[in-house]
């Protein structure tokens, strides 16, 4: 699998080159493209490739008069290895963004998170797919945003001592520091608090809420971005390769199938790493 991810992320790096060449010269648009490879895929800090590399991309339009739409994708593999089928995620999102004055700027929208091709959910996994409203201010380099999901299930999370509750209502806050350093070179800093609904500690097994956090730089070389970051989150819990855990929400497994749950293969996907990537937007 990380072979095959590897060599797309090359072919994808070698067409983006040419695209890049033959749209140079070209005119600005409302239409815009982004491709991207990186060595894993974090969303708030979890791994969703298992720690495995992901080749990314999106679409985006802006209106004139402010709103927007847009899709990305990426290889995953979390759904996969609970469910047995689903190896995209695929966003679907739009919103309105604007700036008050020189400092101040705003966005508010709504985003669908999707998992094509997933089969119906084992015991202790809900729909993954999720829709969240989010809304976000920002002053200069530093801004805050709030997620909150709308969607029965958060990412496939269910809540209660019986895990038997919906976790509708999950929310996510988050302050984000794009700091530019001059010749192309960018600070970034993040921190971050999910609250996944209605989940408990069931005995030693604890919530499956967190709070996360980011460091790192990013550097504009041209002929697209490079960015290495370390991302950290306060999950805690030892986590066998056999057994899993009962202690740690965040310990997956990689062997699952419709009906029946991963017994093998667990990985704390929540644990610290330094993740290295690479972005063009044409």
């Amino acid at each position: 699998m990380k072979k095959t991810i590897l060599s797309a992320s090359v072919a994808a790096l070698l067409a983006v080159s040419a695209i890049s060449a033959m749209a140079e010269d070209a005119p600005a648009s409302p239409l815009s493209f982004n491709v991207g490879v990186t060595s894993d895929y974090l969303f708030r800090g979890i791994s969703q490739t298992h720690g495995d590399a992901a080749v990314q991309g999106g679409i985006d339009y802006a209106f004139s008069n402010g709103f927007y739409i847009g899709t990305w994708a990426s290889s995953i593999s979390w759904v996969k290895d609970w469910l047995g089928k689903g190896s995209v995620e695929l966003d679907l999102y739009g919103g309105y963004k604007g700036a008050i004055n020189d400092d101040w700027s705003y966005d508010v929208g709504a985003i669908a998170y999707t998992y094509p091709g997933h089969e119906k959910a084992n015991s202790g996994l809900a729909n993954p797919t999720t829709s969240e409203v989010y809304g976000s201010i920002g002053y200069k380099w530093v801004s805050v945003k709030y997620s909150y999901a709308l969607s029965p299930y958060f990412v496939g999370w269910y809540g209660g001592t019986n895990f038997d509750k919906k976790s509708r209502g999950s929310d996510y806050i988050e302050v984000n520091a794009n700091y530019d350093l001059g010749d192309g070179w960018t600070a970034i800093g993040h921190i971050g608090h999910q609250n996944v609904a209605n989940s408990v500690a069931v005995g030693a097994l604890k919530s499956a809420s967190y709070s996360d956090w980011k460091v790192g730089v990013s550097k504009d070389v041209g002929f697209g971005l490079v960015t290495l970051a370390y991302s950290a989150t306060d999950v805690s819990g030892s986590c066998s390769s056999s057994t899993g855990s009962t202690v740690n929400p965040y310990c997956w497994g990689d062997n699952g199938r419709a009906g029946v749950a991963p017994t093998s293969g667990y990985k704390n996907v929540a644990k610290d790493q330094v993740v290295l990537s690479f972005t063009k937007t044409f």
